[in-house]
């Protein structure tokens, strides 16, 4: 009897598990995803929600991996915390190009608009993030209102953006598949700093260390915080997480959970 309630309270706990954890959605239409093998394989998203909760913010996640690498993923440090966090999947250089993957990040982050409400999350409470490349692609799809519009979704619906070192010229795997080296600096429609605008959502930048960091990755951000500032946005913040080099995701998160919760509770009022 004792080992069959034991057991019994284990299936009851794994089904409450697997109830929050629903994984390898297709972010795209059926229609669009039969056609292309490399979007049948990689334009997937996992969702993770809350236990117990309604009208719930939501993270979307965008992994790192310099467009070429990489897996979707929902980082252990966002679980547990009252909200959903979508991690996306998307498609990597060579066998894609620019700017297919800024493409399938704006279907994801469309998709999450289009269906959270149906698992209880508030739809007004929306974020975009991501590491590295994945930050490169929330700013792009959050600054740059094409890639939404071609959904039908306005990019200032968007609570916030949330890019952690993320590439703020055009992305170094653009430039190499040009033929262009990762020192030149180039600025154009893929670069988020081409996109500077005073109506954006709010927008939080993190970074590691400027001695630490990628090429230059600290001065990007901060060259793109002046920018919206002059452009007369009055929302853009910067962290440079000291002592911290490129892999500075384990101090950014509290900053990134901290932020979505003064929103959500503003949001309230």
């Amino acid at each position: 009897m004792k080992t069959s309630l034991i057991l019994f309270t284990l299936f009851l706990f794994l089904c409450s598990v697997s109830a929050q954890n629903l994984p390898s959605i297709s972010y795209y239409p059926e229609s669009v995803s039969k056609l292309n093998a490399n979007i049948q394989e990689k334009c997937k998203l996992d969702l993770y929600l809350p236990e117990k909760s309604a009208g719930f913010p939501a993270i979307i996640w965008f992994h790192g991996g310099g467009l070429s690498g990489g897996e979707r993923e929902i980082p252990a440090e966002l679980k547990g915390k009252g909200i959903a966090v979508i991690g996306v999947g998307y498609r990597l250089t060579p066998q894609a190009k620019s700017p297919d993957y800024i493409e399938d990040a704006a279907a994801a982050v469309a998709w999450v608009f289009k269906n959270i409400t149906k698992y209880g999350g508030d739809s007004s409470l929306i974020f975009v993030s991501g590491h590295s490349a994945g930050g490169y692609l929330a700013a792009m799809v959050g600054l740059d209102k094409s890639w939404l519009a071609a959904h039908q979704i306005d990019a200032n619906r968007l609570a916030g953006i949330i890019p952690f070192s993320g590439q703020m010229i055009t992305h170094f795997s653009i430039r190499k598949e040009r033929g262009i080296p990762d020192t030149q600096p180039v600025i154009d429609k893929f670069a988020p700093l081409f996109h500077v605008r005073s109506d954006a959502p709010p927008l939080l930048l993190i970074t590691g260390d400027r001695e630490m960091e990628l090429l230059g990755r600290y001065e990007e951000n901060a060259y793109m915080m002046r920018m919206m500032k002059v452009a007369g946005h009055k929302q853009t913040t910067l962290f440079e997480l000291q002592g911290y080099d490129h892999g500075m995701t384990k101090p950014g998160f509290p900053l990134l959970l901290d932020y979505v919760k003064k929103v959500a509770a503003g949001n309230k009022k």
